[in-house]
């Protein structure tokens, strides 16, 4: 399973940010996208809680970035009492990442070029991305395939020497 959080979020005046978590959840090809009011080490450890109950019986390892909510010692215990395992990616590594393409995949079909008119509004949108999405599973196998390498020559065009 590969977690990550996500905020969509405006400095404008009178707007609510409104913040996601996102899993991908590898061996079944689904995600699943939690609504927090802000992303910190409480919700994250409410959502291993859910996935854990989702899951009671699977083995679980999650791919994590280095984000604090996830390094905090009552995040790692309460994945050590959950039984789910942490594999922690390499600093600056977000190619290794799935999720991080789960978010590309959310800003095109939800918010690029959108202002919706309340959280309301936006948290609907996201929900309905989520079970289109799932509808399709070999797209979204397609759309977040599990980098294990980076390719040189593409990764020349990224990084100027």
């Amino acid at each position: 399973m590969k977690g990550d959080r996500f905020w969509v979020s405006s400095n404008s005046p009178g707007r609510t940010k409104v913040s996601f978590y996102g899993i991908y959840v590898y061996n079944y090809a689904k995600v699943k996208i939690f609504l927090y009011l802000k992303a910190d080490q409480f919700n994250t450890i409410d959502v291993l809680k859910h996935l854990r109950t989702e899951f009671p019986e699977r083995h679980m390892t999650l791919i994590w970035d280095g984000a604090p909510d996830h390094r905090s010692q009552t995040v790692k215990e309460a994945l050590e009492i959950l039984q789910i395992n942490l594999e922690p990616l390499p600093g600056y590594s977000p190619d290794f990442m799935p999720v991080e393409h789960l978010w590309q995949w959310l800003r095109e079909d939800v918010t690029y070029h959108t202002c919706y008119q309340s959280p309301a509004e936006l948290i609907e949108r996201v929900h309905f991305f989520e079970q289109d999405i799932n509808s399709h599973p070999f797209e979204i196998c397609d759309r977040l395939w599990v980098k294990n390498h980076l390719e040189e020559d593409e990764e020349k065009l990224r990084v100027s020497r």
